[in-house]
């Protein structure tokens, strides 16, 4: 299980936390999403087996957010 953290550009409004939360947990493979959005971050632990951070940063993007770092461990 791995788990990141990406920075995204800042976030505007609190249906982004809904937005992006939903959008993570239905993909496969993500255990866990959550948005700090005070700090427009979102924490998330997935299998890398399933789907990888560079996957979930072009969801980010499809849902119209700009990944500036991604920190995986």
């Amino acid at each position: 299980m791995k788990k990141a953290v990406f920075q995204l550009e800042p976030l505007t409004c609190p249906s982004c936390i809904k937005k992006i939360e939903t959008t993570l947990q239905k993909t496969p493979g993500v255990r866990m999403a959550k948005v700090i959005f005070n700090m427009s971050k979102v924490k998330a632990e997935f299998n890398e087996s399933e789907v990888n951070a560079n996957q979930l940063e072009e969801k980010f993007h499809k849902l119209g957010y700009e990944v500036i770092s991604t920190k995986v461990s």
